[in-house]
Order: structure tokens, then C-alpha cells, then sequence
């Protein structure tokens, strides 16, 4: 029997990585694919030449659509017997302080990164249970263990999602269903660039005199030196989640990078007190924030 493997988000960055990774384990691990994107982006997937072939379905996905949700898991429950391995990859971030972030852009950024992950696994699990077999694997974030400013709803959905998982992890033992967390942390690419800001952080962002100004520009030129500087790719990180696709009884959570095993030993080791005060002071220029009101 082939282990029908979805994945969101397959069209760019981590998730085409991911899916041509398993597609290296196709034969190996009898893998049947369901890649899947936004029609808007299916064309990426063509590019890219991840083309429908057998034991690869391409498929339109809006993760925010429950219609498009549900009628995805009955085409693949109807005709491949269910999901066996779910891959929630898809995911945005907004770049903004709290302040300026609005109701919508909110809840918008939390419908994406943990709404829809938790409720398309909602989806799956009563095949999953049934079969008493399957893998959730949820791709989370460094941003999900600690909070960086100007990425605070960013933050917030993936403590969110953090959280679930978690309880999750712990309520489908019973059944021989995994749940894992991949910690990615910064990936050298330039996906950075290609962040959202919300509409006042954007106003922010080119008014010299507004009192988040130094936040934006000072934080903007830290995150793109980091991960220009990175040693993980969206590959290596890819990697690790084959990895944990072909294992029997894969961990809660897997460090998806050096930075990310750095920053958990910190919040290990240090005091909470201590650590936060440390991340503090070596935030980029951070004595510039703060002078206008």
C-alpha cells in the first residue's frame, strides 16, 4: 500500500523542497504525492518541473477555504484511501510591531499559520484513526519557541500552533498517530524580502520620524544579514523532514537548524530573567529605539 503524502504550500521555498525531496523517496518509501498550492501558484509548480505523473497528484489548495479543505480529503479519501502523512508547510508572515497590526491583518495571519493547519488535520485524523497509523507534521518556526520584535503576530500564530501540536501529540498516541514540529530557523534564501509589512508598518518603515522607525530598519537589516549568512537551506531543512516522514516514531519537536538548537539550549540553561535580558541588549542598535514618543 502506497502512503498517500500531502503537502501545503509545495509551489516555492521550503515546500518545493520538501516535495522534491520525497519525491527522491518515492519508490523507496512508496510514496503516493499530493502536492498543493493556490491556483494562482500552480504554475510555480510546473517551472519548477514537478508535473502530475503517476503517484504525483497536483492540486489547487487555498488552506484558508473549508470547501477547498474538505473536497481535497474526499477526492484523496475516496480515491487513494485516505491520508497517511500530512504535511502543513503552507504559511505567511507579517512584518509589524504589535501596535500596528490590525484586527484583520491579525486574525488573517492566524487563520493561515494555525487555523488552517489544525483544521485541515481535523480533516485527516478520522482516517488516520481509523487506519491507526499516520504522521502530522507541522512547520513551525524558532519564532514559535521565542519572539523576535517587528515579528510579533508571526510569533503569535506559531506559539499557537506550538501549543496544539503539542496537545495533540499527547491525544493521538492511543492510535499510533505522530505529531512533529520542525523548527526551522533562519534559511539562506531571500524570502525575507518577500515578507508583508501591514499598512501602518509599512508607513513606519519609510517615515524617519516615527517613533517605530529604528525598530523596522534596524531589525530589516539584521534578519536579511542573518540569513544571507545562514548554513541551512531550505534543502538541509527539507532533509529533516524526510527524515522524519520515513520514521517509525519521530520526536515532538526537530530542530531544523544550528540557531534553533542554540537558542533552545539558551532557554534551557539561562534564567528566564537572564535570557530575556541578554536577547535584549543584543538586539541591532537597540539603544537608537525609543527616542521619539
Amino acid at each position: 500500500m502506497k502512503q498517500v503524502v500531502l503537502i501545503t504550500g509545495a509551489s516555492v521555498g521550503l515546500g518545493l523542497a520538501i516535495a522534491r525531496r520525497l519525491l527522491l523517496d518515492q519508490q523507496r518509501q512508496g510514496y503516493h504525492l499530493v502536492l498543493t498550492a493556490r491556483a494562482s501558484s500552480l504554475s510555480r509548480l510546473e517551472r519548477a518541473g514537478m508535473a502530475a505523473r503517476d503517484g504525483v497528484w497536483i492540486r489547487p489548495l487555498d488552506v484558508t477555504d473549508a470547501n477547498q479543505r474538505c473536497t481535497l480529503v474526499r477526492e484523496i479519501n475516496e480515491k487513494l484511501g485516505g491520508v497517511d502523512i500530512l504535511i502543513n508547510n503552507a504559511g505567511v508572515a507579517y512584518r509589524s510591531c504589535v501596535e500596528q497590526v490590525t484586527e484583520s491583518e491579525r486574525l488573517h495571519q492566524m487563520n493561515i499559520n494555525f487555523r488552517s493547519p489544525i483544521e485541515l488535520a481535523r480533516c485527516v485524523l478520522p482516517g488516520m484513526r481509523k487506519k491507526r497509523r499516520g504522521k502530522i507534521i507541522n512547520i513551525s518556526s524558532v519564532g514559535g519557541m521565542m519572539a523576535m520584535p517587528t515579528m510579533s503576530v508571526y510569533s503569535a500564530s506559531k506559539f499557537a500552533l506550538e501549543g496544539a501540536s503539542e496537545a495533540l501529540f499527547y491525544e493521538l498516541k492511543p492510535w499510533n498517530v505522530n505529531v512533529t514540529l520542525i523548527q526551522p530557523g533562519f534559511m539562506r534564501s531571500d524570502a525575507f524580502e518577500k515578507v508583508p509589512y501591514t499598512a501602518m508598518s509599512a508607513r513606519a518603515t519609510a517615515d524617519a520620524e516615527h517613533p517605530y522607525h529604528e525598530h523596522y530598519q534596524h531589525m530589516e537589516k539584521f534578519i536579511a544579514k542573518s540569513m544571507g549568512r545562514a548554513l541551512a537551506t531550505s534543502d538541509s531543512v527539507a532533509a529533516k523532514v524526510a527524515r522524519v516522514a520515513r520514521s517509525k516514531a519521530p520526536p515532538l519537536r526537530v530542530y531544523g537548524s544550528l540557531d534553533a538548537i542554540a537558542f533552545a539550549w539558551l532557554r534551557r540553561l539561562l534564567p528566564r530573567r537572564v535570557y530575556t535580558w541578554v536577547l535584549y541588549r543584543n538586539l541591532p542598535r537597540v539603544r537608537q529605539w525609543g527616542k521619539r514618543a
